[in-house]
């Protein structure tokens, strides 16, 4: 129940994950790499109202699970693993950014074969796509299969709406819904989505 609720209340407050600035602002004073906090008389109350930005997205993602858990007096501290959730966010940066993408029509939708010569990138491709596929399938009518292929994994999508599904392409596929919230908390708080 408690996770539940979790889930709810980081569901309500999604634009706290759209954190994608590369500097933040601190009283009028930028922040610059390699500059320290300290001296500059912070504390979490000083912060200007309306200021979300973590000045990174993955920092930002990471920080609102934190701050979820901090404010939660339930939380088993015993069970928390915020490195799982850092290492999901690798996948998913690797996935978003390095993995090269082959898209062919089928009929009712399109195969994606994502793929990269780098073997971190692989295995971000091959930890994201098949764990995508097993959580989404069905969702918004789409019939998602996923299977192992040379160098990464193959995403095939079907459904009533082919076009939507070749316009949004692989990335936008893989976007589709609110679960990633969801599984990022669930990461942090020791358990394994990808094992379901």
């Amino acid at each position: 129940m408690i996770r539940l609720v979790f889930v709810f209340a980081l569901l309500s407050f999604p634009g706290l994950a759209l954190a994608q600035g590369a500097t933040a602002q601190h009283g009028g004073m930028q922040h610059m790499p390699g500059m320290s906090h300290e001296g500059h008389g912070m504390n979490a109350d000083a912060v200007p109202a309306g200021l979300m930005q973590g000045g990174q997205s993955a920092f930002a993602a990471i920080q609102e699970i934190v701050a979820q858990l901090m404010a939660d007096p339930t939380t088993d501290w015993s069970r928390v693993d915020i490195e799982a959730l850092r290492q999901h966010l690798i996948d998913m940066d690797n996935v978003t950014l390095h993995a090269r993408v082959e898209v062919r029509e089928v009929e009712g939708g399109a195969r994606f074969e994502a793929t990269s010569q780098d073997a971190a990138v692989t295995s971000s491709i091959r930890a994201m796509v098949p764990a995508h596929a097993a959580t989404m399938d069905g969702v918004e009518g789409w019939a998602m299969q996923a299977s192992e292929i040379s160098g990464g994994a193959a995403l095939v999508v079907t459904g009533s709406d082919p076009d939507r599904i070749r316009a949004l392409g692989f990335i936008g596929v893989m976007t589709v819904g609110m679960h990633h919230q969801a599984h990022h908390l669930a990461l942090a708080t020791g358990q394994n989505p990808h094992t379901h």
